[in-house]
């Protein structure tokens, strides 16, 4: 069960650039895209409003951020956001910035009102409710998510022809053996590749740029996978939602596809505790408002007044 929540969770990158690539080269797809663009699309109720007092409008090219969450649903069981990765584009730049959120940060959850764990917004008021409160952790708008179900992973992997990436050291995890160096993975390996936390010498973290360059790995091979395109349409049919429609991301990938090609690892570093019996990550304010006005900044938000999202132990 532990293992079962550890997962890479949050492909959905590959969503954007895959989907309009489909469109862009294989006009006669066109159908099937639609159909599966409506059966994923989900927008979000939220407990409060979000952030931008309107929406975005794409054809200006503004900066834009997601919330890519993975999730491990069971029948019955809307399950926990065990991966939560945000993203924010540039256009201007052209670059992206991305950042994992520790799944047992101690935070305020928004709408409920109360400091507990930030992946148990999602058990308390699913999606909508998991913006809200990354949306005040970090202080900046969420504009767009994009849900994985953690049962997919194998399937999206396997659907762009598996990955490859920079193995940082040799280890085994559940009988499998990754050297270090440059490896190929199809979608079991992948999965396996990113769970693994306890050889890791940075615990967590580790596992987390992991998961960051498991994204970047699929988000490259997704953008040139287009002759997979039904084999990756099931797989996103089956494990996918998102706010997005077809048209944004079509008008994504056609303004902001070279942003892709500059990526930044930004790492929110924190003290594991124990409160009240109950294990925590505890960011601490200066890591959080740092990483805020980053974000910020590459959103083009002026900064504002640090405000305190999370109680430290005392």
């Amino acid at each position: 069960m532990r293992r079962k929540r550890q997962w890479i969770g949050i492909f959905g990158i590959v969503l954007v650039v895959s989907f309009a690539s489909f469109y862009l080269y294989r006009q006669f797809l066109y159908h099937e895209l639609t159909k599966t663009a409506q059966q994923i699309h989900e927008p979000a109720e939220r407990p409060v409003p979000m952030k931008r007092s309107t929406p975005v409008e794409l054809r200006r090219l503004p900066p834009i951020s997601f919330l890519f969450i993975g999730v491990d649903e069971r029948k019955g069981d809307r399950g926990r956001a065990d991966s939560l990765i945000v993203v924010t584009v540039n256009p201007n730049k052209p670059s992206v910035k991305m950042v994992s959120i520790p799944r047992d940060t101690r935070t305020t959850i928004v709408g409920k009102g109360k400091l507990d764990k930030i992946n148990h917004s999602y058990a308390f008021g699913g999606v909508g409710m998991t913006m809200a409160t990354v949306e005040q952790f970090l202080d900046i708008p969420i504009d767009y998510y994009v849900k994985v179900n953690m049962n997919g992973f194998r399937d999206i992997v396997d659907a762009v022809g598996g990955i490859t990436v920079d193995n940082p050291f040799a280890f085994t995890y559940d009988k499998t053996t990754f050297p270090k160096g440059r490896i190929t993975l199809n979608g079991a390996k992948a999965l396996k590749y990113a769970r693994m936390r306890h050889s890791d010498p940075r615990g967590g973290f580790g596992r987390e740029d992991r998961q960051k360059q498991v994204i970047e790995a699929v988000m490259h091979k997704g953008a040139t996978a287009v002759l997979a395109y039904d084999e990756m349409l099931r797989a996103i049919a089956r494990n996918v939602k998102t706010n997005l429609t077809l048209e944004q991301m079509k008008a994504i990938y056609t303004n902001y596809k070279q942003a892709h090609t500059n990526v930044e690892k930004l790492q929110l570093t924190g003290t594991s505790t124990k409160i009240n019996g109950v294990f925590y990550v505890i960011i601490r304010e200066n890591e959080r408002q740092s990483i805020a006005n980053r974000l910020k900044a590459h959103l083009e938000i002026a900064s504002r007044s640090p405000r305190k999202t999370q109680a430290l132990p005392q």
